[in-house]
C-alpha cells in the first residue's frame, strides 16, 4: 500500500536536512528521492528552496573548500574530483581551485598535515618502505608530485633540509 503524503511534507523534510549540514542541490534532490518522495515533489522543495536562499551550492562549495584546505584532507585534482562528486558545477569548482593552486600553500600544508599524521617521520632516518607509505598518503590527500617529492625525499619540513 502506497502511503500519500501532503505536498508540504517533501519540502519541511528537506528543510529538516539542511538544518545538520549544507547540501548541493543534486545531493539533497537524491537524499529526498531515497526517502520515497516522488521526483516532481523533490524537485518543487529543491526550487523553492534555492528561491528562498536556503540552498546554495556556491556556500557548499566554499565550505567544503576551507574545511579540506584547514584540515588537509584534499588538495588539487583530489579536491576538484570531492567537488564534483558532491554536484558541484565543473565551472563553479574550477573558479574556487583556482585561488587554491599556489605550491606554496599546498607545502605549507601538506608540513603541517605530515607533522599531524606522521610526527616521527625524518625522510633521512626513513627507510623506502616508511617513505613510500607517506608518499602514497600524501597522494591519496591529492598533493602533487612537486610537493609529495619536496617532503618526503628532500625533506624539507620534515625533519632536516637537505
Amino acid at each position: 500500500m502506497t502511503v500519500t503524503r501532503p505536498t508540504g511534507d517533501c519540502y519541511l523534510a528537506a528543510l529538516r536536512l539542511l538544518t545538520g549540514r549544507d547540501f548541493t542541490v543534486r545531493l539533497l534532490l537524491q537524499r529526498l528521492l531515497q526517502k520515497g518522495f516522488s521526483r516532481s515533489e523533490s524537485t518543487a522543495a529543491v526550487e523553492r528552496l534555492e528561491g528562498e536562499g536556503y540552498l546554495q551550492d556556491r556556500r557548499f562549495a566554499e565550505r567544503f573548500v576551507s574545511s579540506a584546505r584547514e584540515t588537509g584532507r584534499f588538495v588539487g585534482y583530489r579536491l576538484r574530483q570531492e567537488l564534483m562528486r558532491r554536484g558541484v558545477d565543473q565551472v563553479l569548482a574550477d573558479e574556487l581551485l583556482h585561488e587554491e593552486a599556489a605550491l606554496d600553500d599546498q607545502l605549507e600544508c601538506a608540513q603541517g598535515l605530515l607533522k599531524r599524521r606522521y610526527p616521527a617521520f625524518d625522510p633521512q632516518q626513513s627507510d623506502d618502505r616508511e617513505r613510500r607509505r607517506v608518499a602514497g598518503f600524501l597522494q591519496r590527500r591529492g598533493y602533487g608530485g612537486s610537493v609529495v617529492r619536496m617532503l618526503v625525499l628532500q625533506g624539507i619540513g620534515g625533519g632536516r633540509q637537505v
